[in-house]
């Protein structure tokens, strides 16, 4: 990659920009990090929300959950001061609905705690459980590989409708945020495969008890503000320019908005940097024609939404959990569209609380709303006027499609020049648009500047 930069400019405070930090200025980088909003954490941070009925809330921009097998996120939960098995609900996974039918996890260890919860799950007949269980055995002789253009539907196609209902698709939907007829094969067994043979506790939910900001955003950026790394927060990056060597040609360095770096990364989300990429392109016609694959490339990613509503149930007893369990499956139709329900009164301790997360939304906010509300108040046996909508959070960029034969831009977008990267849930790796993949994306950026240069 070339030589590891002394001065490294990073764009970007979301996780992936975060982990990126944290691992420069552990080898010894001075770190320069610029984010645009005015509190670090990108699509995992904790926002203020205007609700017209009282004081503002302090909600989470999106409901967020992690698996076991998230090992680099933990990890650097630790690094700056976060100790995980306190501020995450650890709980086996369960796919359940209201009712106790579906598909729980046992309490024991791999991959025992998935062959007995296959077993056992409720609702499910002898023949279906016989069916997930060859198929799983199948997937794993295979070495969980699938031809490139496979979806998760073709995958399945022959197993129950049962089981694709009431565990493929919402564990398709929770992990890639795409639906099963689109969703990559390959991407979805990668994730079946580190959670259910990824070690202890690998497929373990893992549920923020605290406001996400907690948990690792405002976390990283005081370690970073005690470690000296120059913040500026509430700061766009306007130009990105390069710094020319003596000869006039190659590029030596990169100035960000003024500050002069060794090198640069973008840990934005994707628009962000097409944008900044495309007027670099525009001020220096010579790199147009370098940049015009990872352009044409990062253009072609889609998007999908994550919407979450905030219903509080007035009068509910502080003491008294609202939902049998702190995380719902639920069955959405087009009048009820939320795929999740979680009891944040038992997670987090807001009173009355609930947050019901539709993936792939759409459709106005009212609507989603007022869907919600009924959701809420059917799942709950409650007249809906003890229901209010307090807070809506939708995230139209909450990750990218993880389409089958998806092409992802790499993470140097100019070949041949290891001075400007790319890092972000969105770039060439094996996991869908997660905070895991995000971390990995950021913390494989540094690590590849301080890979030894090979000799000529």
């Amino acid at each position: 990659m070339g030589r590891t930069p002394r001065r490294l400019g990073i764009i970007g405070a979301g996780w992936a920009g975060l982990a990126a930090a944290v691992a420069a200025t552990q080898a010894g980088m001075q770190v320069s990090l610029w984010e645009a909003a005015r509190h670090p954490g990108g699509r995992a941070r904790t926002v203020t929300l205007e609700t017209g009925l009282d004081a503002p809330c302090q909600l989470d921009n999106g409901q967020h959950i992690l698996i076991g097998a998230y090992g680099r996120s933990l990890r650097l939960m630790q690094q700056v001061g976060v100790d995980p098995e306190q501020m995450l609900l650890r709980l086996p996974l369960d796919l359940r609905d209201s009712q106790g039918q579906g598909l729980a996890f046992a309490n024991l260890p791999a991959p025992w705690d998935g062959l007995l919860g296959v077993w056992r799950a409720s609702g499910w007949t002898w023949s279906q459980r016989w069916a997930l269980l060859r198929h799983l055995l199948r997937w794993q002789m295979a070495g969980f590989r699938a031809p490139p253009r496979q979806t998760v539907a073709q995958l399945c196609q022959h197993l129950p409708a049962a089981l694709l209902d009431g565990f493929i698709e919402p564990l398709c939907v929770a992990a890639l945020n795409t639906p099963v007829q689109q969703a990559s094969a390959q991407v979805f067994l990668r994730v079946l495969q580190d959670s259910m043979l990824g070690g202890p506790g690998s497929s373990n939910l893992l549920i923020p008890r605290v406001p996400l900001g907690e948990l690792l955003a405002e976390p990283a950026w005081h370690w970073l503000a005690l470690q000296q790394v120059r913040l500026a927060s509430g700061r766009r990056v306007q130009r990105l320019e390069p710094l020319l060597a003596a000869d006039g040609q190659s590029i030596a360095g990169w100035r960000v908005d003024g500050r002069e770096c060794d090198a640069v990364l973008l840990a934005t989300h994707s628009a962000e940097a097409l944008r900044l990429l495309s007027q670099l392109t525009q001020e220096q016609p010579a790199l147009a024609a370098p940049l015009q694959d990872w352009l044409h490339t990062t253009a072609q990613l889609a998007h999908e939404p994550i919407a979450t509503v905030y219903v509080r149930l007035q009068g509910h007893p502080p003491d008294t959990s609202l939902l049998p369990r702190p995380m719902l499956m639920l069955h959405p139709t087009a009048e009820h569209p939320a795929q999740f329900a979680f009891d944040r009164q038992a997670l987090t301790g807001d009173t009355g609380l609930l947050a019901l997360v539709t993936s792939t939304s759409r459709g106005s906010r009212q609507h989603l709303e007022a869907q919600c509300l009924q959701q809420a108040a059917q799942l709950l046996n409650l007249p809906a006027d003890r229901l209010t909508a307090v807070g809506t959070v939708v995230e139209k960029r909450a990750t990218f499609a993880c389409t089958a034969g998806l092409a992802r831009p790499a993470m140097q977008p100019l070949p041949g020049l290891g001075s400007l990267l790319v890092c972000g849930d969105y770039i060439d790796g094996p996991y869908p648009g997660t905070l895991e993949g995000a971390v990995r994306s950021g913390e494989n950026a540094v690590a590849a500047w301080l890979q030894p240069t090979p000799p000529n």
